[in-house]
């Protein structure tokens, strides 16, 4: 059985159980203090647009934010 997870600890003693867990041979810790990478929102969208969507969408955007503003 080889399922893998992503989890996220909330309280230090369950890095206790785990690998209390780890020495029953039940888990394998594979690493610890994992940091997730933020990409910027510009690298991750960077040539998913054409110039003229981008430019269409970048003048939406503002038309609504000044609706909002405007209320």
């Amino acid at each position: 059985m080889e399922n893998t997870m992503l989890i996220q600890l909330t309280n230090q003693k369950a890095a206790g159980l785990l690998h209390e867990l780890e020495e029953l041979q039940i888990i394998k810790v594979l690493k610890e203090n994992v940091v997730p990478v933020k990409a910027k929102l510009s690298d991750k969208y960077r040539g998913v647009f054409s110039k003229e969507d981008a430019k269409s969408f970048d003048d939406h955007t503002k038309a609504m934010r000044k609706e909002w503003d405007n209320t």
